[in-house]
């Protein structure tokens, strides 16, 4: 099996969650035999709001996603795909160091992992996914490394781009050839009007849920992001909470946790 998980930076921001996912992900990759293959993209939002408002940059947002100046670019590559990442790798290093889960952080500059071009030249550097290789995954794979990307992509110009990390999810998933793909965020799930957790989704509803508003900011993007991953052949997408007691763990062992879209489900609906 093969597993895209993506991990939201609100998670990443606490200790204690950080270090208790690093467990599971450890865990999981260090079974005997080792039947799953995972993969970690990460975001950082939070972080890098927290380090641009201690520099007195304000951070503004069109459509959720972040207008990225030369100096907030800068700012991303030294928080997201710098100090959140390096914290993550060092978290599922220590967390398995005993049976060896050797975590190795990148961005989808390495090696021409996710490609992107400029999404909007009002956005600046915001990138939109054009293509990904997924090469250097299967390398890191192949030698006993756990791959750990932060959503920064670049292109053939020298160009990189600040890359919605939900997005960088999807891309790396689909070329990685992911089974399913997990996001874990601070919500149980996606919520209908009354509040009440949808334990599974198909894309009718999710789209009724978006027109009537009720779906909206980050579940928005999740649910769009789930969509484009179910499009383009990944078979299965979970939306749970990261901070859940084994959550990884309960999902792989065929628990209902969080909302799942699927690809039979999409094509009921």
């Amino acid at each position: 099996m093969k597993l895209l998980v993506k991990l939201g930076g609100t998670l990443l921001d606490v200790d204690s969650t950080r270090e208790a996912l690093a467990r599971q992900i450890a865990a999981i990759v260090r079974a005997v035999p080792p039947a799953i293959q995972i993969v970690i993209v990460h975001g950082g939002g939070r972080q890098l709001t927290r380090y641009l408002a201690e520099r007195g940059v304000e951070s503004r947002f069109v459509n959720g996603l972040r207008v990225t100046t030369p100096e907030v670019l800068d700012a991303v590559v030294k928080v997201v795909a710098g100090s959140v990442n390096r914290q993550l790798v060092a978290a599922l290093n220590q967390a398995g160091n005993r049976a060896g889960a050797r975590a190795a952080g990148v961005s989808g500059i390495d090696g021409g992992l996710v490609e992107a071009e400029q999404l909007d030249p009002s956005l600046g550097s915001v990138g939109r996914v054009t293509r990904a290789d997924p090469a250097l995954l299967h390398a890191l794979l192949a030698g006993g490394f756990l791959p750990v990307v932060a959503c920064v992509a670049g292109d053939r110009e020298g160009r990189f781009y600040n890359v919605n990390a939900d997005q960088m999810a999807v891309a790396c998933a689909v070329a990685f050839g992911a089974d399913q793909l997990i996001f874990l965020t601070d919500v149980a799930g996606v919520l209908d009007a009354e509040k009440r957790l949808l334990a599974r989704l198909t894309m009718a509803r999710s789209e009724s849920l978006i027109a009537a508003g009720i779906a909206t900011g980050g579940m928005l993007a999740k649910l769009n992001a789930a969509h484009s991953a179910l499009a383009q052949g990944v078979p299965q997408v979970r939306i749970c909470a990261g901070a859940a007691d084994g959550v990884l763990e309960r999902i792989l062992a065929g628990e209902e946790v969080g909302t799942r879209l699927a690809v039979e489900e999409v094509c009921a609906g």
